[in-house]
């Protein structure tokens, strides 16, 4: 097989690592909760390892593939004991590369370490945000976070949309940016790829009647008519907030995002 062709398609999925899910479909109990979903390719799910507990033992980055269920490619990894998991991959990693997790890791693209041990300024993804619970910021394709200070047993975040966030020193993070950076410029083009992905069309609620909308209604083209946009059940559909005001994590949020 030649290079090329190993370029574009990297074969099937490591099979021990991947299984069938069913998706909801916008559904609960039966019932649409989520409008506009349905359909889409047949897809199985490849487990993703977020919490990278394999400290202090090399891997090998054996290839790079597409991930239909997320927006970032995937990384399929080969520890030197010979366990093998995926992982998000990061932009510039390559095949045949070794990374490594580590307490005081390198500072190289791949590699992760605690944030305590990370210099100041450098971008990071796949962060912690209570120790040894797992990758929950900058998961996305594209996505990173700035590590903006360390003082003492806490670091400081800054979020790509603004937010400023404290986490724990012992937090672990991966250093570089995630892959597939040109996600947000891929042009869908025709309304059967839409329906592959799981998208159904959308019908503006301007264009219903008022039995079916609240902003149906009216001879031509109407405008909303109403003081905020709301969903057909009534609900605020901008500009709401609907972060609880007394939610746990607010005391770590220094500055929200804009």
């Amino acid at each position: 097989m030649s290079v090329a062709k190993l370029e574009k398609d990297p074969g099937k999925p490591e099979k021990s690592l991947t299984y069938s899910i069913k998706r909801k479909k916008g559904r609960s109990g039966g019932k649409i909760s989520v409008r506009h979903k349905g359909g889409g390719h047949k897809r199985r799910y490849r487990e993703i390892d977020f919490k990278m507990d394999k400290l202090d033992i090399l891997a090998t980055v054996a290839r790079i593939e597409r991930d239909p269920n997320r927006s970032a490619n995937i990384a399929l990894l080969n520890y030197a004991d010979g366990e093998k998991r995926y992982s998000v991959a990061v932009s510039g990693v390559k095949e045949g590369q070794k990374i490594l997790t580590a307490e005081k890791a390198p500072i190289k693209n791949g590699n992760r370490a605690m944030l305590k041990n990370i210099p100041v300024g450098t971008q990071v993804c796949l962060v912690e945000l209570f120790p040894r619970k797992g990758a929950q910021l900058g998961r996305s394709a594209g996505s990173s976070v700035t590590l903006m200070s360390v003082e003492g047993d806490k670091a400081q975040l800054k979020l790509s949309s603004g937010e400023l966030r404290i986490t724990a020193g012992d937090c672990f993070a991966t250093i570089g940016q995630i892959s597939n950076t040109l996600h947000n410029t891929v042009i869908i083009g025709k309304a059967g790829r839409s329906r592959w992905l799981g998208i159904r069309p959308t019908v503006r609620g301007s264009a219903m009647n008022p039995v079916d909308h609240p902003h149906g209604g009216g001879e031509g083209r109407q405008g909303i008519g109403l003081k905020h946009p709301k969903t057909p059940w009534g609900k605020p559909a901008l500009g709401k907030k609907t972060r609880k005001r007394h939610k746990y994590s607010n005391k770590f949020i220094l500055r929200r995002r804009k």
